[in-house]
């Protein structure tokens, strides 16, 4: 249980697997995909490993979690009835700082909900951007708009359980879409890893020739190296 809770929640920090990195990803200019792709990588000890464990540590060193066994009762009953989630780190934090814990984890929710929201509304719209590139997507771009002011409005009037719920049911078919995909498109981004690290050995600032590797459809990279525009680090 604590493993899978984990690993649901891990997913949610750093987005590791799921597809949505790529999109930020690549509005980066770098002179080799590998180069921000290695970026993402170290984003998710920053995210999970440095930021979620130092949470997971506060609450096991000040004590403030309750431990619940498969029949419901306490095994480690510290906080009452409180509900897992922000009120252990709330009660973690009180329990150094007193009369702190409540309004900064609060704070903290707020910017970290608006910031998902407003990342997730650029690569809904990258993705409609792209899908009508070709036509006028001033429609689709105003009921995206509104889909998600109904979903925002919708789940802060709902539960956190129906939320959460319906967010790892979503979560769980993009994954798993995107590993297949992962799997199709592994040739060429272990042939641009080796590329690059090929480079960084000859003491090079790598720069991506994607014809020369026979990739395909790497329009930026086959502009920068043909000199259409100014090389870029």
């Amino acid at each position: 249980m604590a493993i899978a809770w984990g690993v649901k929640r891990g997913v949610y920090s750093n987005e590791a697997g799921q597809g949505t990195g790529a999109h930020p990803a690549a509005a980066a200019e770098v002179s080799h995909p590998a180069k921000q792709g290695l970026v993402q990588a170290f984003s998710v000890y920053i995210d999970t490993l440095f930021v979620c464990s130092a949470t997971a540590f506060m609450i096991l060193f000040t004590g403030m979690y309750n431990t619940q066994a498969e029949n419901g009762s306490y095994i480690v009953n510290n906080l009452g009835d409180v509900t897992p989630g922000p009120g252990y780190t709330q009660a973690a934090i009180d329990s150094v700082i007193p009369g702190f814990g409540a309004g900064f984890v609060a704070i903290a929710l707020f910017f970290f909900a608006f910031t998902t929201i407003m990342a997730y509304y650029y690569i809904a719209e990258t993705n409609i951007a792209y899908l009508m590139r070709n036509r006028n997507g001033k429609s689709a771009m105003f009921a995206l708009k509104l889909i998600i002011l109904a979903a925002s409005f919708y789940g802060s009037v709902r539960t956190a359980e129906l939320a959460w719920a319906l967010g790892d049911a979503g979560l769980g078919i993009m994954v798993w879409l995107n590993v297949i995909a992962i799997l199709i498109l592994a040739k060429p981004a272990l042939i641009t890893l080796k590329d690059y690290e090929k480079q960084k050995k000859a003491g090079l600032d790598p720069v991506f020739n994607p014809k020369a590797l026979g990739i395909k459809n790497a329009d930026f990279w086959e502009r920068e190296y043909t000199g259409d525009k100014e090389n870029v680090s």
